[in-house]
């Protein structure tokens, strides 16, 4: 976020602090579906039921040792870039945060449908990995690989920042959140050369089709996979893998 200079007082700031504290314990509701942002103040919270897809670079730390800084920001910024606008391209994505090289989103998801949709995103991103490494082998750029994990459960969503600064961003934590970044941890990495990770409550929620993309995975007690998007798998085989094997295609 951008900042904006005020001078910082320590009585103010103390004051600040007494207001936070003494803040009432009943100004944070269970709610069936994520709110809008609108309804959030420094004083309040909402306690929701919702899901969290996390992605994350492998290895990431390696790459300023094979790139200089301009082809290291062409990386981050592609997939960064991506992979954002496949959760943007969401209606049920509430929230996305970029830290470093993860990309996370919140899923508003009270009906299974939604759900669905939101495992469909993380076929969608790896096949994405899969077109940028051809574009990347193309321009003698180290290609990368990726986990992804996702859960569903309880989080509380606040509203935290500085007050009367204009610096604020949404909060959320929770076992859902944890959850997913730890599932995205464990991810292709070692022998788990399983790209996407979901916990036994997005399975237990999956249609039936989704369902059979994915394995147990009995050492993480969760289940895997590295299932694609079918529309995305087909441009890659049309237009990657013939122009990788010398036969034309589009780039």
């Amino acid at each position: 976020m951008e900042t904006k200079y005020k001078e910082y007082k320590h009585e103010e700031s103390f004051e600040r602090l007494d207001e936070i504290l003494d803040a009432s314990d009943t100004s944070f509701p269970e709610v069936d579906e994520i709110p809008s942002r609108d309804k959030l103040t420094y004083k309040n919270g909402y306690y929701v039921n919702c899901s969290a897809l996390f992605v994350d670079i492998r290895d990431s730390s390696e790459l300023p040792n094979k790139h200089k800084r301009p082809t290291l920001a062409k990386i981050y910024r592609s997939y960064i870039s991506e992979v954002v606008a496949i959760m943007n391209g969401n209606i049920n994505c509430s929230e996305i945060r970029i830290e470093g090289d993860c990309v996370s989103g919140i899923y508003n998801t009270p009906k299974k449908w939604q759900i669905d949709s939101m495992f469909s995103d993380s076929a969608k991103i790896n096949s994405l990995i899969k077109v940028l490494n051809h574009k990347f082998k193309k321009r003698n750029i180290t290609e990368i690989e990726v986990g992804i994990g996702m859960d569903y459960g309880r989080a509380l969503m606040i509203k935290s920042g500085y007050k009367g600064s204009g610096l604020n961003e949404i909060v959320w934590m929770g076992d859902v959140v944890n959850g997913a970044s730890n599932l995205c941890g464990k991810a292709n990495k070692g022998w788990e050369n399983k790209v996407i990770f979901a916990s036994n409550v997005i399975y237990s929620n999956l249609n039936e089709h989704n369902k059979k993309l994915l394995e147990k995975n009995y050492s993480h007690d969760c289940y895997h996979g590295n299932f694609v998007n079918t529309e995305m798998e087909k441009w890659y085989d049309e237009n990657c893998k013939a122009s990788a094997t010398g036969f034309g295609g589009l780039f």
